[in-house]
């Protein structure tokens, strides 16, 4: 029987999965949906403190396509979210989840849309990034970006929109509760690395696995040998400084 090749897709997941776990991003809990599966993943964030989401606990799922790096994968949360840069149904609208095309009317420069160096840090910091500082220019949803510039511009006299922000936030503590998460309230607490403790030696077995395919298939065509190549480079961009820019929604469409 031929041997079966392990997609890059998952090398790449497998190794940033494995990372995060070792060195997770402060603030965030990942864990796979299903154990055997590694193109869904499940993201608890917590609220930052001295923030309108202080102690907060809110869920969300990331979706990998198959040609992960090369296109981007989707950010939905399962929370119920107000925000200006979050569609109804949970999706986030930010730049780095746009797929690297050519778009004039966007607004956007395609710098700023997904490349196969960015991975799931970058992502998770520019969605905590877009929670704190909202795009309020092309939001997702527009009731949300109003209220949200009537607060600001008010320097918070004008109290809708942070008095919404909390009751989500309050509505979370239940669900905490049930996951058995304790939800940091201080900055100190919060800086501490959240590790995830693997519940088997599946995902070592997991990543053995792949590991030894890397090593079976270092002679394969050349096509294989850049795909490859691909993969290195974006785990190799998952150790540097992430330096944090403004992050941009794409607009909304006129109907």
């Amino acid at each position: 029987m031929a041997h079966q090749t392990t997609p890059s897709s998952q090398k790449a997941l497998m190794m940033e999965l494995k990372s995060l776990q070792e060195q997770p991003v402060e603030g965030f809990r990942i864990t796979l949906v299903e154990e055997a599966d590694l193109y869904n993943w499940e993201v608890a964030i917590f609220g930052p403190p001295n923030t309108l989401y202080e102690g907060g606990y809110f869920k969300a799922h990331i979706k990998f396509p198959v040609d992960y790096p090369y296109s981007p994968p989707t950010f939905r949360f399962l929370t119920k979210m107000w925000h200006p840069n979050i569609y109804e149904n949970g999706d986030v609208c930010i730049s780095i989840l746009h797929p690297p095309v050519d778009d004039p009317q966007s607004g956007e420069l395609p710098s700023e849309r997904w490349n196969p160096t960015q991975n799931v840090r970058t992502i998770l910091l520019s969605v905590i990034s877009l929670l704190n500082e909202p795009n309020t220019f092309s939001p997702a949803n527009v009731d949300a970006s109003v209220m949200f510039r009537k607060w600001r511009d008010s320097k918070g006299k004008d109290k809708e929109y942070a008095e919404i922000i909390r009751k989500q936030v309050i509505s979370t503590a239940a669900e905490a509760e049930r996951d058995g998460v304790k939800v940091p309230t201080t900055l100190a607490e919060y800086c501490v690395q959240t590790r995830v403790p693997s519940q088997d030696s599946s995902s070592d077995l997991l990543y053995d696995d792949l590991y030894d395919d890397d090593m079976e298939e270092e002679d394969e065509d050349e096509d294989e040998s850049d795909m490859e190549s691909v993969v290195e480079r974006h785990m190799v961009f998952t150790w540097m400084h992430f330096d944090a820019t403004e992050t941009k929604s794409h607009p909304t469409v006129s109907k």
